[in-house]
């Protein structure tokens, strides 16, 4: 577990991150999954903006095949807050035809919201995407700069990116062109659970152990919903106490088994951990480079 003071730094960090972001753009958004990351980014906003109201709106995509606890806990938060929050669904993009539903064993809609968040970046005209990434995540996000430059068509190109030194960041950009921002880019999973247990934030309750039905492929414990998550006939149905250490769209985001109850339970138990969190994200192990791929065509 990350100390107090460790935890202080990378606070102040991200503050800084997120007070130069408006100083340097002029339509900043924050990218909202409903996840632990994007919630930690709300936390930090508010600190670094108080008193006043967090100067920018929530973008959240939505697949449509969210888990139904997380919908509840946005909405509820949104309210508590008096955030603005702005949704674009999957769903119309896929409705309009410019994007086509996958289907079979690993269907899903995780990789077709790039195409829906690219044209809310083109709606609203945002020059900035403020999320919630991480390096230790994945081998590609080690290769984002904190202001992270995208190209008029919205795609990503590690070779294009600015050199960032010291705590000089470079706000600049060509018209069209967008920056994601990654304030927390320099966090670990526990950091961001010490800060969590240190600002006593509520979660969903999909990130502590529970009872839940599932079913086991490929040695992943995929949730059940038959409406959403396919499921092959002879697939067996349990029940099994887990809990799930990201949280995405239903159809590509796999459960742990767990008994960590809490914040402090999931921090002794990511002591103990090798793997990323990333390694119960069904959608990255589809193709060898698969996030990667997705980023150079604009995913987040």
């Amino acid at each position: 577990m990350s100390s107090t003071a460790e935890i202080g730094t990378l606070e102040n960090e991200a503050i800084y991150i997120l007070r130069e972001t408006v100083a340097q753009f002029s339509r900043p958004v924050l990218l909202f999954s409903g996840g632990k990351d994007s919630i930690t980014l709300v936390r930090l906003a508010q600190k670094a903006f108080y008193p006043s109201k967090i100067p920018f709106p929530l973008l959240h995509i939505d697949t449509g095949h969210n888990f139904p606890e997380t919908i509840k806990f946005r909405d509820r938060l949104v309210e508590e807050l008096g955030l603005q929050l702005i949704v674009r669904d999957v769903q119309s993009t896929i409705d309009a035809g410019t994007v086509e539903e996958e289907v079979g064993l690993y269907a899903s809609r995780n990789m077709l919201q790039t195409k829906t968040l690219l044209d809310a970046i083109e709606e609203f005209k945002f020059d900035a995407c403020i999320g919630g990434a991480r390096r230790d995540e994945e081998k590609a996000r080690s290769k984002e700069r904190i202001f992270s430059v995208r190209d008029i068509s919205g795609k990503w190109d590690e070779k294009s990116q600015r050199p960032e030194l010291f705590d000089m960041l470079n706000g600049k950009i060509e018209a069209g062109q967008n920056v994601r921002v990654f304030p927390i880019s320099n966090w670990t999973e526990s950091d961001v659970w010490s800060f969590i247990g240190k600002e006593h934030i509520e979660v969903p309750s999909l990130y502590f152990a529970h009872k839940r039905l599932v079913f086991i492929r490929d040695q992943m414990i995929l949730p059940v919903n038959d409406g959403v998550v396919f499921r092959e006939e002879y697939e067996r149905v349990e029940e099994r106490v887990v809990r799930f250490r990201t949280i995405g769209d239903m159809t590509c985001t796999a459960a742990i088994l767990s008994e960590a109850i809490d914040v402090d339970s999931v921090l002794e138990e990511l002591r103990n951990v090798s793997t990323s969190e990333r390694a119960s994200r069904i959608d990255d192990k589809r193709r060898l480079h698969g996030l990667e791929e997705r980023k150079r065509s604009g995913y987040f």
